[in-house]
């Protein structure tokens, strides 16, 4: 029969869930894990290691929640523009797998669970969730017009870290502050290593990244941000009185950055993302090492 259909093919038919998976990047996790190791590191430091359990859960929660939304509202806004980039032409908005109704529905449900999940902590917190929602909201629209978008990034990727002080103290001290100047740094290394990847894609596209912005010292600014980053780390973990084992895992985050050097000095695609993916180990030897310093005094 010419109409009946294959049940090979039908078989092989991606679910709705697997699809809205898909854009959400819940196969990639290294986003979240981006966002994760600097938010719990400010919990800890705030609550001066001893975080109730009740805000781990939460901004651990918040943290994969929120990232997910950023991805949905990200290819929403990016959908005519992902099928012309080789690293993302295959996402599901830029196939035509679902229509972008279907990302602004996803972005606004995951926006709302997150919001749910914040409403027990104090009316600080609450507020700032409003100025992260929106930072994160209007990120895809800076590579339109902002030479340095990840430095934006940045900042909606570390606005866990005042919210986190503020859950814990009912204030955001200049410490908070550091720490979120120092995640931007941070933020700006590993994704302009990134942006890197995309650079040829994205000028024939007229985006702005920091990989066109920096141009030949794309390599020079990514190692400069390292270094404040690394700098601002260091002086906070002295200000706050951490000893040997936050040094130590310092001294690691220091060795992923000479790594990483080694990984995008000739600026190979493979190269530089493979470096960006380790960042995931400089985050956590930074997390780790502040845990450790508290719980064996």
């Amino acid at each position: 029969m010419p109409n009946a259909k294959n049940p090979l093919i039908a078989n092989h038919t991606p679910s709705r869930l697997s699809l809205y998976l898909k854009l959400i990047r819940f196969d990639r996790p290294i986003g979240t894990l981006l966002l994760l190791w600097p938010t719990l590191g400010a919990l800890w430091l705030a609550a001066e290691g001893l975080p109730p359990i009740s805000h781990i859960v939460i901004f651990s929660l918040g943290t994969f929640l929120m990232r997910s939304a950023g991805c949905a509202i990200n290819d929403y806004f990016d959908r005519d523009i992902d099928g012309h980039v080789l690293r993302t032409k295959n996402r599901v908005l830029a196939q035509g797998l679902i229509n972008p109704k279907e990302a602004l529905w996803v972005t606004a449900l995951l926006a709302l669970v997150s919001f749910i999940l914040i409403l027990p902590l104090n009316r600080l917190t609450i507020l700032l969730s409003f100025a992260a929602a929106f930072i994160a909201g209007v990120y895809p629209l800076f590579k339109r017009f902002f030479p340095l978008p990840q430095a934006w990034l940045g900042l909606a990727f570390g606005f866990g870290i005042p919210m986190a002080y503020a859950a814990v103290l009912d204030t955001i001290p200049l410490q908070a502050w550091l720490l979120l100047l120092a995640n931007i740094a941070w933020t700006l290394a590993y994704d302009t290593e990134y942006a890197i990847a995309d650079r040829d894609d994205d000028l024939k596209l007229g985006l702005k990244t920091s990989a066109i912005t920096f141009g030949r010292f794309d390599i020079t600014a990514i190692m400069l941000c390292y270094i404040l980053a690394l700098i601002l780390t260091l002086f906070i973990g002295y200000d706050v009185g951490l000893g040997y084992w936050a040094l130590a895992g310092w001294l690691g985050a220091v060795g992923c950055t000479i790594y990483h050097w080694f990984l995008i000095r000739n600026r190979k695609r493979e190269n530089c993302l493979a470096a960006f993916n380790h960042n995931n180990w400089l985050g956590i030897s930074l997390f780790i090492g502040i845990v450790l310093d508290y719980s064996l005094r």
